[in-house]
C-alpha cells in the first residue's frame, strides 16, 4: 500500500509539472492576456487532420458577443499545436506530454475560474460538432435558465452510423437520469455550455483524467446546480480515428465513472 501511494504521489507531481510548463509557456507566448468573458473551449490530442478546419469554421462572435478561442493542446507527437498556432484568435496551451482528455477540461475550467469567465462552452476537435451552434447552447445560461447546457444528438440529428455507439448514448443517459432525477436525452456529449460558477464549486471533485463528461455531469447535479439540453447535428468525425478505444472497452470504462461518480456523489 505505502508503495501505491508513493507512485500515486509520484504521478500527481509529474502532472502537475507538466501542467505547470504548460502554463508558463503559455504566459510567455500571450502576456497580459485577458480571455473574454466568453470562452469556446477545444481538447485536442494528435488531431492535426482536423483541428485546422474547425478553427477555421469558428465564428468571429456568438450571437455578436466577443469570446476567446482556446485550445488544449494534450501532448502528442504530431503537428497539432503548430497548427492551432497558425489561427491568429486562438489561444493555445500546450501540455508537454500527454496527460488525458479529462485533465486537459480541469485545466481549461480553472483557467476560466482564475481568469474571471462567466461561461464556457466545450467542443471537439475532430469536426463531430459544428461551432455555428455556440449561440443556441449559450443561451440558457445567457438567459439564467441553466448552469450546464447539454446539446443533445438524439434531440437533433446523429450523422454517424455505429448503431452500438447510439444505443450506449440513449441507455447511459437513462442510468443516469435515473440516478441523478434529470431528464436528459444525452448525457455522454462533451458539446455543451458551462456556467463558471459552478465550475468553481466542483472543479476540486473532479478526478477522472479520462470520460469526465459523466464526473461532471452528475456530480453537477447532485450539488443542485441546472443542466438543460438543445437539440445539435452530430457530424462523424472529419477524419483519423477515435481515441476512446473499442465500443466494449469504452462502455465498460464509461459505466465505471458513472457508477463510480454516483457512489461517491450519493
Amino acid at each position: 500500500m505505502a508503495t501505491f501511494d508513493l507512485e500515486k504521489r509520484r504521478l500527481a507531481r509529474l502532472r502537475e509539472y507538466a501542467i505547470a510548463q504548460a502554463l508558463e509557456r503559455f504566459e510567455g507566448d500571450y502576456p497580459d492576456f485577458t480571455p473574454e468573458s466568453i470562452v469556446a473551449s477545444l481538447c485536442a490530442y494528435e488531431e492535426e487532420g482536423n483541428i485546422g478546419d474547425v478553427l477555421a469554421k469558428m465564428p468571429e462572435s456568438i450571437d455578436g458577443r466577443p469570446y476567446t478561442v482556446l485550445v488544449v493542446v494534450d501532448g502528442g507527437e504530431d503537428r497539432t499545436a503548430e497548427i492551432a498556432r497558425t489561427f491568429p484568435a486562438a489561444r493555445v496551451i500546450e501540455f508537454p506530454v500527454n496527460l488525458g482528455h479529462g485533465v486537459a477540461l480541469q485545466v481549461t475550467y480553472r483557467f476560466c475560474i482564475d481568469h474571471g469567465v462567466k461561461f464556457v462552452v466545450t467542443l471537439d476537435a475532430d469536426g463531430q460538432n459544428d461551432p455555428a451552434e455556440m449561440g443556441q447552447i449559450l443561451k440558457p445560461l445567457l438567459d439564467d435558465e441553466a448552469d450546464f447546457v447539454v446539446a443533445s444528438r438524439v434531440l437533433g440529428v446523429d450523422k454517424t452510423t455505429d448503431v452500438v455507439r447510439k444505443t450506449g448514448v440513449r441507455f447511459f443517459s437513462f442510468v443516469m437520469n435515473r440516478m441523478t432525477g434529470a431528464d436528459l436525452t444525452d448525457t455522454s456529449t462533451g458539446y455543451r455550455g458551462l456556467r463558471v460558477t459552478m465550475l468553481a464549486d466542483v472543479l476540486d471533485r473532479l478526478t477522472q483524467e479520462q470520460y469526465q463528461t459523466a464526473e461532471l455531469l452528475i456530480t453537477c447535479l447532485k450539488r443542485g446546480w441546472r443542466a438543460s439540453e438543445v437539440p445539435t447535428v452530430w457530424y462523424p468525425r472529419a477524419s483519423g480515428t477515435t481515441k476512446k478505444g473499442k465500443n466494449w472497452l469504452f462502455g465498460f470504462r464509461y459505466a465505471r465513472v458513472v457508477f463510480g461518480t454516483w457512489w461517491r456523489e450519493r
